[in-house]
């Protein structure tokens, strides 16, 4: 898990854009970041480019539910169906997440405008945290 946790930390500061899924073409967003880190470890495919509700969806069916701690993912949204929002647990109180932008977040100007960043924040930081999943990492051979 250090590997992860270590990899996902490299990315800190990357700019957001909205829809970004490759850091270095001019930012990335929440579910483009998660998707880099998950397929560092083989959890999701090279070509796939998942949404936040993608990802909600894939791994709320394969995983533990309403736990903490290193690599749980935390979705945000209305509902477990209207997820917008995803983020890396670094231990029991802190994500790591491309926040900060929204859907006009499309250049690195606006993205430095609004503070929008690969960044650390509290877990609970958002009012709308609808679930934690933590992934089988073990069927990858991350324990």
């Amino acid at each position: 898990m250090n590997l992860l946790k270590d990899y996902a930390l490299s990315f800190l500061k990357t700019p957001y854009k909205f829809g970004g899924n490759n850091p270095m073409q001019g930012g990335i967003d929440c579910s483009g970041f998660i998707c880099e880190v998950l397929r560092s470890v083989g959890l999701v495919g090279n070509k796939e480019d998942l949404t936040a509700q993608d990802l909600f969806d894939k791994f709320e069916r394969d995983g533990s539910n309403g736990v903490s701690g290193m690599g749980v993912l935390c979705f945000y949204g209305e509902s477990v169906t209207k997820i917008t929002h995803v983020s890396l647990m670094l231990d029991s109180f802190r994500i790591i997440e491309a926040g900060g932008g929204d859907s006009t977040t499309h250049k690195i100007e606006d993205a430095s405008q609004r503070n929008a960043m690969v960044r650390i924040r509290l877990a609970n930081y958002r009012g709308d945290l609808i679930a934690k999943i933590k992934p089988r990492y073990s069927t990858v051979g991350v324990i």
